[in-house]
């Protein structure tokens, strides 16, 4: 499987990951200010789109690198897509 490639894309990713872990502290402080189960689960819900974003974006990477360097090496495309897809699904559940 594929790694994530360029450093514009990295830093893009951990920035993302590193908002949504400020979102998690920021539901951490608002459990202990007592604050409403509707603010605590829109915040939640913010959480899960953020997340929701990164994992589709290395789908997409993966599968685009996965594909090239399986043609740039000959081997067998139909397995590649399959490992794929197969990702893609694992993380959709």
């Amino acid at each position: 499987m594929a790694t994530i490639k360029g450093s514009e894309k990295k830093e893009k990713l951990l920035t993302q990951l590193k908002t949504i872990k400020g979102h998690i502290g920021g539901i951490e402080k608002m459990i202990e200010d007592d604050k409403e189960c509707t603010e605590l689960l829109i915040q939640i819900l913010a959480i899960k789109s953020s997340i929701n974003k990164v994992g589709l974006s290395l789908i997409k990477d993966n599968a685009c690198q996965c594909i090239l360097e399986s043609i740039d090496e000959g081997e067998e495309i139909e397995y590649t897509i399959n490992e794929v897809v197969t990702a893609a699904l694992k993380f959709s559940k």
